[in-house]
């Protein structure tokens, strides 16, 4: 009978201990938690993040990396700085306002664009140094011999992807000599249909070429200027 007593008294104070001093312990083990995002799929450098490429999971608080993004509207409509894949939290060296550096758009290519380089003759033919990564410009043509400069239905608005120099520097990274100056661009890179990109593989060597710039700002705006340029095509970006 004492035996019994005994052990009933060391249940209850077992019962005592679970209640209140080890199920509170777990309970906080596994209710801290809180929620973040993180991608739900691979996104390519330069690509848009969209919604669907967002999930948010609830993950213990204690491993969350120091730095990490919680709220999808900071990630959502930006850009990839790099390649990303699923599974990856998302910090602001990740992503990016803009994708308009080279590479960003070199990676972005999917086949339905392609980016050719288009030789600039003279200093007055690439807006004399001016031109920015992103500005919608029309190309000016020339052919050898002719009397009368043109700007085709096909290249009224193609957009800038760089300018780069004799010694291959993008505009992104182009630094200033010891004098102050900068090193003179030597070819523009835009991004075109296959029309447009085999029109200007003619004009390289059968004609003189200027680039006009059309618009330089948002980029909704910019966009705006491209659809007319696809239209132009009937809607088909690859012809």
């Amino acid at each position: 009978m004492k035996n019994r007593t005994i052990i009933g008294i060391v249940c209850m104070v077992l019962a005592v201990a679970i209640t209140f001093l080890i199920a509170p312990v777990v309970n906080n083990l596994t209710s801290d938690t809180t929620s973040v995002i993180r991608l739900a799929k691979d996104v390519k450098q330069g690509s848009p993040i969209t919604d669907a490429d967002v999930e948010e999971v609830k993950v213990k608080t204690d491993t969350i990396p120091n730095g990490v993004i919680v709220k999808k509207n900071e990630v959502v409509g930006k850009y990839a700085a790099s390649n990303l894949f699923a599974g990856d939290y998302f910090t602001k060296a990740k992503v990016s306002g803009e994708a308009n550096t080279a590479d960003d758009v070199f990676a972005s290519l999917d086949g339905s664009k392609m980016a050719v380089s288009v030789t600039i003759d003279t200093f007055a033919a690439g807006l004399s140094a001016k031109l920015q990564n992103g500005d919608i410009i029309s190309i000016i043509v020339t052919p050898k011999n002719a009397t009368e400069s043109i700007i085709p239905g096909e290249l009224k608005y193609v957009k800038v992807v760089t300018t780069t120099t004799a010694g291959g520097i993008d505009k992104d990274s182009i630094v200033k000599n010891e004098d102050g100056s900068y090193e003179l661009p030597s070819t523009i890179t835009v991004l075109v249909n296959e029309k447009q990109a085999k029109l200007l593989a003619q004009y390289e060597g059968n004609a003189d070429m200027q680039a006009a710039l059309v618009y330089r700002g948002d980029k909704e705006t910019a966009n705006k200027f491209l659809a007319k340029q696809n239209d132009f095509f009937g809607g088909s970006v690859n012809e």
